[in-house]
């Protein structure tokens, strides 16, 4: 996305060669820089320091965890609410595989998991890697897609602590090797939901992919998740696929470990297909003709992003990283539906099929089930702005886990044994409010304040260089 494409042009245009991660010849693939102007560049670390010489951006690793946690996240959007069978059960994804499709090879990326289990008190999951076809020749490794996948392994683990991790690495960011990986990942065993943290401009005979995200024939029913971008309007393939739930992306508040508010993120993506037709379980709620994005959101700015433990490329001795962007709302959907998953497979009922059961049935739940962003908006032309009910920037809203959870599993809604399931917190439009008392707050105003006149003084030549790819 947006921040992720700023580091690379920055890097192809100032740097000097150390050693080309992307490509084992050296080649320029210009399909390739045309997907990643969203990918996973997500790795939105707002603790970059931009180089006045150079142009350049230095990621500032740090020893221990910055950022929001898991705890805080899971009780700010209801995940620790969960429980089923009268309480008896917690819900953690347990029974399910939640398949993550990147690129290129993150070597560190097992070792890193179980530092960031260690970190937080987590058990260590079931945890697979192998490349875009099943096999275990691994791609060439590259530092920025290595941050992405350790963002998208911990979290999807971390709000679903029981769920098993299959991680399928694509040989390069280009489509086909993606889609590659996404078809053998839904044909796994066990697989319930594939996470793609990843995205592309819209381009003609998109359609014609669309079958790539379908519960394969004779397996049990598979949901897709992608991001709808860091680059403002216009929405990204596949998250504007009608097979595919769409992740916008927002600025989170808590107050401790409660959820407080939530606005719109300015670089989060959406909008209004110009391929793609709206489906059927659109309608009543969208207006447009065609399919808009994002379906639903999750906290993306990265001055309110997420502790990661990532060692490949930084510091042993300062390995923890602060992640946002939409890419990082992508593998907890997934672990939301993995755990609703957990409570179908209790009750005797399948697993989600995404287009035919999870999009309609996220759409016909009550607003009550989600977090109403009505207030911000994001860059671009034209420019969209959050509101009342579904918005081209936010989509239905951030989750009530355990209300959605509750509905999509067809279970009651428990809260932990001998307490109650959370009450709806009051929803306020005043959106976050840096606290420049706070270290973490500080620092992450100042780094946004760095990027932001950055992307002011240079988006000319970074649209200019879009147009340029083909």
């Amino acid at each position: 996305m947006l921040f992720a494409f700023w580091r690379r042009w920055n890097r192809r245009k100032v740097e000097k060669p150390r050693r080309d991660r992307s490509s084992p010849s050296g080649r320029t693939v210009l399909t390739v820089e045309r997907l990643e102007c969203r990918d996973l560049l997500t790795t939105v670390n707002p603790l970059s320091l931009l180089e006045p010489a150079t142009g350049s951006a230095t990621p500032q690793s740090t020893p221990g965890p910055i950022g929001y946690t898991p705890a805080q996240i899971a009780h700010a959007y209801g995940f620790s609410q969960i429980y089923f069978n009268n309480g008896a059960v917690k819900g953690d994804g347990s029974g399910q595989t939640i398949a993550i499709v990147t690129a290129y090879d993150d070597p560190t990326i097992a070792s890193d998991l179980h530092q960031f289990d260690v970190a937080f008190g987590l058990p260590d999951p079931g945890f697979t890697k192998v490349n875009q076809t099943g096999g275990s020749t691994m791609p060439v490794a590259n530092l920025s897609w290595a941050n992405e996948t350790a963002l998208d392994v911990e979290w999807a683990h971390a709000m679903a602590p029981g769920a098993k991790i299959l991680l399928v690495e694509a040989n390069s960011s280009g489509n086909s090797d993606l889609f590659q990986g996404v078809q053998y990942a839904a044909r796994q065993p066990g697989v319930s939901v594939v996470s793609m943290s990843w995205g592309t401009a819209e381009f003609s005979g998109e359609a014609s992919n669309d079958n790539t995200f379908t519960t394969p024939s004779g397996h049990q029913g598979v949901s897709f998740v992608a991001s709808a971008g860091d680059t403002g309007a216009a929405p990204l393939y596949p998250a504007v696929s009608p097979n595919v739930l769409g992740v916008g992306g927002t600025t989170l508040s808590l107050n401790g470990s409660s959820y407080g508010s939530e606005s719109a993120w300015t670089f989060g993506s959406g909008g209004i297909s110009t391929i793609e037709a709206r489906p059927s379980y659109q309608n009543g709620i969208v207006p447009q003709s065609n399919r808009t994005s994002p379906d639903v959101a999750y906290d993306a700015n990265p001055g309110t992003g997420f502790a990661v433990y990532s060692s490949y490329g930084n510091s042993a001795s300062a390995p923890w990283i602060l992640m946002g962007g939409t890419s990082a709302g992508v593998p907890q959907w997934a672990a939301l539906i993995a755990i609703a998953n957990q409570g179908r497979a209790l009750k005797g009922l399948g697993t989600l099929n995404g287009r035919t059961q999870l999009l309609p049935m996220l759409y016909q739940l009550p607003s009550s089930d989600f977090h109403d962003i009505v207030s911000g908006n994001n860059f671009g032309a034209p420019q969209y702005w959050a509101g009342p009910g579904y918005d081209l920037v936010t989509g239905r809203g951030s989750p009530y886990a355990d209300r959605i959870v509750a509905a999509l599993s067809g279970q009651p809604l428990f809260g932990p044994p001998g307490g109650n399931a959370s009450p709806s917190p009051s929803v306020s439009a005043d959106g976050f409010v840096l606290n420049l008392s706070n270290p973490f707050d500080a620092m992450a105003q100042d780094a946004l304040f760095i990027v932001r006149g950055w992307l002011s003084a240079n988006l000319n030549m970074i649209f200019e260089g879009l147009s340029n790819v083909q």
